[in-house]
């Protein structure tokens, strides 16, 4: 019996190792090999995925910085996360992107590189979003700060979000779980109610992903 509904986030310990963590690279096995003759329909499902968000990347980039390859990094992003959201969904899985430790590993890393690179190279610019246009010279450091603060918020913001509706999903669908009872008479609604639940958890995963890649898309190219 569950002894609290946050033990389903608890990893799994063997020999001082957190094994459960380790389902992090199941997304290696999910993603179609084209080594066949003929493409399969995963394969080709996939290729239009990621031709359709590639196009969606451009167009969120600014020109100062598109160069090619640029839309690889949020392209990642969306299927790391994409498929180990829908994969923890089902009995004997490990929700990994319910973890602070996961999403503020993604974010903070990715976020600090963003700003170093742009500091790096367009200073200037960099310089001029620090003060917007027709700010009075009193308010001046007060913006400066506000911007600077705000930069430091969003890559936590992004990995708080991501946590916490995949937290509110989970700990849903398993009060929902610990409700079932085949012996009561409303044990088919349950069934349905829960089957809606797993449906929908299914497709917060994939929206929480891309949320989190084009939020980061979008943040860094407000930058420049």
């Amino acid at each position: 019996m569950m002894m609290s509904l946050f033990s389903m986030f608890d990893p799994t310990a063997a020999f001082l190792i957190p094994l459960n963590w380790l389902l992090i690279l199941i997304v290696l096995l999910f993603l179609p090999i084209p080594m066949w003759k003929f493409n399969s329909q995963s394969l080709m499902m996939f290729q239009i995925l990621i031709k359709s968000l590639n196009k969606e990347f451009k167009a969120l980039f600014s020109n100062t910085i598109l160069i090619k390859g640029a839309t690889l990094l949020p392209l990642a992003l969306f299927m790391m996360i994409m498929i180990n959201n829908i994969t923890s969904n089902f009995p004997y899985t490990f929700c990994s992107s319910a973890h602070l430790v996961f999403s503020l590993a993604l974010s903070i890393p990715i976020w600090t590189s963003i700003v170093l690179f742009y500091w790096s190279t367009l200073t200037k610019s960099m310089m001029a979003h620090l003060v917007p246009s027709g700010t009075p010279n009193i308010l001046m450091p007060l913006m400066v700060l506000i911007e600077l603060t705000s930069n430091f918020i969003r890559p936590m913001a992004l990995a708080v979000r991501l946590t916490a509706n995949l937290i509110a999903g989970h700990l849903l669908m398993a009060l929902l779980g610990n409700t079932f009872n085949p012996s009561s008479y409303l044990w088919m609604m349950i069934l349905l109610l829960q089957t809606l639940f797993l449906s929908f958890e299914l497709m917060v995963g994939m929206i929480q992903s891309y949320v989190f890649s084009v939020l980061m898309t979008l943040y860094s190219s407000e930058m420049s």
